[in-house]
């Protein structure tokens, strides 16, 4: 009892069922909320999940300095450690916005420990990956707050919150079918037609593609240079650097890409691809606009829900299909994280990538 008194003390709110350590700062007796009953049933449990408090006090530091709010924590990463690129920065913010700091933002990091935050995690509508993606956000926060000194530096308790099922697809990645992805085309119309066959053709992810300049061919050599992305309206850069890459392309999609340049009134060097002309060329067509062209198309060819990644599924699908090797397929697809494919199969040549590439286009475009 004499440490608990010198460490601090746990006690039952019983009107509101939380427990709250006690302690005394600079001749003040003060408290910090620990949990709710549900989470903290017993007050064994409830002084184990005190323990960050309990250091502190012990380490002689100032509680009610170093442990700012969820809240303020977030302010304080995203100045100093949000990541840069503009679409990672918005999964994140949305994650922020609509769970962590809702649900924890008047609380202190150290509510946020493993038994909570895993509780919270399995009443959350979310498919597994998604939770993932949050425990890897509150890890992060923990790993902030230990850098900055707001707390003690400690095995992160994240690494103790598990997610049943986070190595399972909810839904199976969408591939079309030759026949499918010739009706849809069918209904597609201006740009939009020319997008669908860019991204199957290439495999490219939707960003990049609308973020393709004209200078970006090599019309001479038949090289494809990806350079960029674009994630709402803001140019950006490629998600890995293994996506930066110089791609091969067959004649028959060279002249689908100079009937195009006929076509399109933005046809100058530097400007976009597929530009919009509601923006009058300044910036490309949006994703929403791609989207909503996609569902119409979908609906009118009988084709269930697709969207614009689909095009890279089935990118994967078709190099499957005409036999291509798995290491040629790591550098068409242009992933940075099959790293025992690699090892295994070797590095893809020139001339490998160029002919599953060749048979790719030839199903966009012929069907055989």
């Amino acid at each position: 009892m004499r440490q608990r008194s010198r460490s601090g003390s746990v006690v039952l709110d019983k009107r509101i069922k939380t427990w709250n350590f006690f302690f005394w700062e600079k001749g003040k007796r003060r408290s910090r909320k620990i949990g709710t009953t549900n989470q903290f049933p017993t007050k064994a449990s409830a002084w184990r999940a005190a323990k960050p408090l309990r250091d502190a006090i012990e380490n002689q530091i100032t509680i009610s300095n170093t442990t700012p709010t969820v809240t303020r924590l977030v302010e304080q990463y995203r100045a100093e450690k949000m990541p840069k690129r503009a679409m990672t920065r918005q999964g994140y913010n949305t994650w922020l916005n609509h769970y962590i700091v809702p649900t924890w933002g008047s609380c202190t990091l150290q509510e946020l420990h493993a038994r909570p935050v895993d509780l919270w995690l399995q009443s959350l509508n979310l498919a597994p990956k998604s939770k993932v993606h949050i425990r890897g956000l509150v890890r992060a926060l923990w790993d902030f707050a230990m850098w900055r000194c707001d707390v003690p530096i400690q095995r992160n308790p994240m690494e103790l919150v598990t997610i049943k099922g986070a190595s399972k697809r909810v839904r199976q990645p969408r591939s079309l079918t030759v026949d499918e992805f010739h009706q849809l085309v069918q209904q597609l119309k201006g740009a939009f037609h020319t997008i669908a066959l860019v991204c199957v053709c290439f495999g490219l992810r939707i960003s990049e593609c609308l973020a393709l300049r004209w200078s970006d061919v090599d019309w001479l050599n038949g090289r494809l240079n990806v350079e960029r992305g674009i994630v709402h309206q803001v140019v950006d850069d490629v998600k890995t650097p293994e996506s930066r890459r110089s791609m091969h392309i067959d004649n028959a999609m060279l002249k689908v890409l100079k009937t195009w340049r006929q076509t399109t009134e933005f046809s100058a060097g530097d400007d976009w691809m597929f530009a919009s002309s509601v923006k009058i060329g300044r910036l490309p067509i949006s994703y929403a606009g791609v989207w909503q062209a996609l569902r119409k198309a979908a609906v009118k060819a009988g084709i269930p829900h697709i969207s614009s990644h689909t095009f890279r599924h089935t990118h994967r699908s078709w190099l499957d299909a005409v036999g291509t090797p798995i290491g040629v397929q790591q550098k068409l697809m242009r992933h940075a994280d099959i790293r025992t494919t690699m090892n295994v199969y070797g590095t893809a040549t020139t001339a490998d990538m160029a002919a599953a590439s060749e048979k790719v286009t030839a199903l966009a475009l012929n069907g055989r």
